[in-house]
């Protein structure tokens, strides 16, 4: 086993830093964007909420397993490199929107583009790395979110405004602002992808004494993905399991649809999209759960079966639910409660949220390989203090009269959040064997997207909309999280020291060969 990082492995982190940045570039700019596209498209702070979050989120989760698969048999090089050229293209054909409902089609593009990057690149980091040394690059890897949030902000204030003022009745093609924006962070990343594909590939869980291989069909393991996770393929893959699966699904199906139509009674029937594209993405988890307890059953074991796993997927859940939703709504709430421009805007919230989570996730990756010496559930204790430290500076930020307050408890938040995603990824990747690493980390971005993503913006949106469009409120109506994943964070910090001892264990009961 090796114990120490080379050079080659810390070169390629920071190529798979790059990628990272890019990929949250494409996916952040829609917020300092926001206010322009919602006056220009007609459209809702709830409306906003779903392009961002759910309709990003639901296909990004959705592909994100049977990508996740396909990372754990195929080249995880090559397909990181077509993912980043797909979705920078799809960021681009952004640009040429001329509705909510054509956004939505290329929202979906760069989900499923980006639903390659993160199971790939956390399973080589996880063959580049050792052990005591995986929280810190996978912290590392994760400063791309921050510092690729904060970029999108300053490039895409800075270009919308350049544009505006060069073309104030459109330019080019009729394109204003904010979709010449779109356009301008979409086209690099091809540059990108030439270079991802230089990386070598390394051996798959070499570097830990467990060397694997991947499978000599790759694509056809795939293929078989997508029919037990892609609705309406799902009743294909239920079906070829037999009848009593094929009902199980459909009668699952029919509870996700009386739950679609309930809340989008219950909750107006606007909201009707948001409650389908969260209900295909429920049938499709379900779908792709029971799939995985038929055809490997080691796997769904150490996920599915192992409470520490889905208590810190879900717990960390909490934390991005709350995030996602203030730095999303961060900078239109600074522009209209505080009439910031956009450029300004850009500067100060971009660079300073950049920073705040960068330092957070690299410095709660330190600490969590710190207390990860004294045991295994010493990372989710980082993750603890993510979910419990920022609810004060939210507070603050949201309720403050004055643009520099808003600021510093923004940043004292974003801190604080961010410090716990090294600890929470890395216990993920410690529940699990070597091969099952692409698969487990789709798992895990489950509860970053599906819970986080999907909801926690829209419900800041949609509370907003139910009140004048008060995003004070709708922000820090997300502060219900607090409670769930309190519980939630204390039984993995339980768990995970069982989990962790009895993992050999318990892949060799389930059937697998050790």
């Amino acid at each position: 086993m090796q114990n120490e990082a080379t050079a080659y492995s810390w070169y390629v982190l920071f190529i798979l830093v790059l990628v990272y940045i890019l990929n949250f570039v494409d996916r952040q700019i829609l917020s300092i964007l926001a206010n322009d596209i919602k006056r220009d498209l007609s459209l809702t702070d709830a409306d906003l909420g779903f392009l961002y979050g759910t309709a990003f989120a639901v296909f990004y989760s959705l592909f994100g397993i049977p990508l996740g698969r396909l990372a754990d048999n195929w080249h995880r090089v090559r397909l990181m490199g077509i993912g980043l050229a797909m979705w920078s293209v799809m960021t681009a054909v952004s640009g040429f929107s001329r509705s909510g409902m054509q956004l939505t089609g290329a929202r979906i593009g760069v989900g499923i583009g980006e639903a390659t990057a993160s199971p790939a690149a956390y399973s080589l980091i996880s063959d580049y790395f050792p052990q005591r040394l995986r929280a810190t690059a996978l912290a590392i890897y994760s400063s791309g979110l921050f510092l690729g949030g904060g970029l999108s902000l300053f490039i895409g204030g800075l270009i919308l405004e350049t544009w505006n003022g060069a073309y104030p009745h459109g330019g080019p093609l009729g394109l204003v602002g904010w979709q010449a924006a779109f356009m301008a962070v979409g086209l690099p990343g091809m540059l990108l992808a030439l270079w991802v594909f230089t990386i070598r590939e390394p051996v798959r869980g070499g570097i830990d004494g467990l060397a694997t291989h991947g499978s000599d069909q790759p694509f056809k393991s795939f293929a078989a993905e997508l029919l037990n996770v892609i609705p309406p393929l799902t009743l294909i893959g239920a079906a070829s399991r037999g009848g009593r699966a094929l009902a199980a699904n459909l009668l699952f199906a029919g509870c996700v649809v009386v739950g679609v139509l309930v809340l989008s009674e219950l909750l107006g029937r606007s909201t009707l999209q948001q409650w389908v594209f969260v209900g295909v993405g429920g049938y499709a988890v379900f779908s792709w759960a029971t799939a995985l307890k038929s055809r490997d059953l080691p796997t769904f074991r150490l996920i599915w079966g192992t409470p520490a796993f889905l208590c810190t997927t879900l717990g960390y859940g909490m934390v991005a639910f709350m995030a996602y939703a203030s730095s999303y709504w961060g900078a239109p709430y600074a522009e209209r409660v505080f009439g910031i421009a956009k450029s300004d805007l850009g500067l100060t919230i971009g660079a300073t949220g950049a920073l705040g989570g960068f330092l957070g996730v690299i410095l709660g990756g330190r600490v969590a390989d710190k207390l990860f010496e004294r045991g295994p559930a010493g990372r989710l204790y980082v993750t603890l203090f993510g979910l419990l430290a920022p609810i004060a500076p939210m507070i603050g930020a949201y309720t403050t009269d004055s643009f520099t307050a808003f600021i510093i408890y923004s940043f004292l938040a974003q801190i604080m959040s961010s410090s716990a995603l090294g600890g929470a990824a890395a216990t993920s990747q410690l529940l699990v064997l070597p091969r099952m690493r692409g698969t487990a980390t789709a798992t895990f971005f489950l509860a970053t997207t599906l819970v986080g993503l999907a909801l926690g913006p829209f419900m800041a949106g949609y509370v907003s909309a139910m009140n004048d469009d008060n995003l004070s409120m709708g922000v820090l109506s997300t502060l219900v999280a607090v409670p769930i994943g309190l519980a939630l964070l204390l039984t993995a910090i339980k768990t995970t020291p069982i989990a962790q001892a009895s993992l050999e264990s318990r892949a060799r009961a389930a059937g697998e060969a050790l």
